[in-house]
């Protein structure tokens, strides 16, 4: 098995919600929540039916025992399709990677502004988060269309 057949193809990986996930994971999910929610709702409803005085009650009940099947298909959808993503903590990151990011934010908000201007406890969060030089030492590259003529 080569390197490039351990990844998964670049075509299949979609992002939702801020999070990149696997198209066929997903529609397995998508089945798995959907089977796994109705039938907890389905056989609520018809054991409940015969138990409960008033149907809409029973509905009700049925209603929550199928968000309870939702998070039960969560929990082994979880367990089926693990994260594919490598957190990299410390140094071992790659600095042009980190650059890169830091320009893009830069670049959606405008500026990033001064470290110094933060309140302590933010920057002794980012102390503690090892994040605190590379904000402080971020300087932004010139940008090409400075210098040129209107």
């Amino acid at each position: 098995m080569s390197a490039d057949s351990a990844t998964p193809a670049r075509w299949r990986l979609v992002e939702i919600w801020g999070d990149t996930a696997d198209l066929g994971h997903l529609a397995w999910s998508i089945v798995i929540g959907i089977a796994v929610s109705l039938t907890g709702y389905l056989v609520a409803s018809r054991v409940l039916m015969s138990t409960v005085g008033t149907p809409e009650l029973a509905r009700a009940y049925a209603m929550l025992a199928g968000l309870g099947g939702c998070v039960v298909s969560g929990l082994i959808c979880a367990k089926l399709f693990t994260p594919k993503r490598e957190v990299v903590e410390g140094a071992a990151a790659d600095p042009r990677w980190r650059e890169e990011v830091l320009a893009e934010l830069a670049g959606e908000q405008g500026d990033l502004g001064s470290v110094d201007d933060l309140p302590p406890a933010v920057v002794r969060e980012m102390k503690e988060l090892e994040i605190h030089d590379l904000f402080a030492s971020y300087k932004p590259r010139a940008r090409r269309t400075e210098g040129a003529a209107p």
